[in-house]
């Protein structure tokens, strides 16, 4: 399985597509159009940014599809490393992927509300509104667990670096840091949501452990250390 430097550089590229489109989907959508407990502003922004929000939606498909072909090209990656640690690698993250879809039935749920069909007329505008809001927060509900799995799956990653031959070990101890940050933010959304703001503005900077490993495989690749032979046999 050589060409590694190839399938690092595939996964480093896989990487940044995901950079890419899972910011806008994730934190610049909503951002601009939900108005935290303001049902009827949030439901004027989407229907005025309709196309947006679709764009949204669809980077967030596209983002989940990107996110498990890289899943599998770091597997292949990996595999010599710890078969058992790229396993359960590969497993953590995957488990993410069904949460996704359900978090973009919830914002299509949200639009076809606040599009108003005809099948819908016997409910009022603010109710609607109201509805629509409800499932956008389920949306974002969905999102605060799937960060628990953003997070375990980086802590086999971690290991797989920090014991691999080709990728600098404080790159994957810095991996198990993002590991540990996504978990903090998610258990403190879940336990304790009126701290949630503080640690997620703490847990920003720790979430930069992944830039470091995309930036590294796109750039540098990865290029097993040959093995020195035993001494000659006496």
């Amino acid at each position: 399985m050589e060409p590694t430097n190839n399938t690092a550089r595939l996964a480093g590229a896989l990487y940044v597509l995901l950079g890419l489109t899972a910011p806008f989907s994730l934190l610049y959508v909503p951002r601009k159009l939900i108005v935290r407990g303001n049902a009827a502003a949030t439901a004027e922004n989407i229907l005025g940014s309709e196309m947006m929000f679709r764009l949204g939606m669809v980077g967030e498909l596209a983002g989940t599809a990107i996110f498990i072909v890289l899943v599998m090209v770091l597997y292949r990656l990996f595999n010599r490393v710890d078969k058992m640690q790229a396993s359960l690698m590969a497993v953590f993250a995957l488990i993410s992927v069904p949460i996704t879809f359900v978090g973009v039935v919830n914002e299509i749920a949200a639009l076809t509300l606040l599009r108003a069909p005809e099948f819908l007329s016997t409910f009022s505008k603010p109710q609607l509104d109201a509805m629509a809001l409800f499932f956008l927060g389920l949306h974002s509900r969905t999102i605060l667990v799937n960060e628990i799995f953003w997070g375990l799956w980086l802590f086999p990653f971690g290991i797989l670096v920090m014991r691999s031959r080709f990728i600098p070990r404080i790159l994957g101890i810095l991996l198990i840091i993002n590991c540990f940050a996504y978990l903090a933010e998610s258990l403190t959304g879940l336990l304790m949501p009126d701290y949630a703001g503080v640690i997620s503005r703490v847990a920003t900077y720790a979430e930069l452990g992944e830039l470091w490993i995309m930036l590294w495989l796109l750039i540098k690749g990865a290029k097993f250390e040959p093995v020195r032979p035993m001494a000659a046999a006496a």
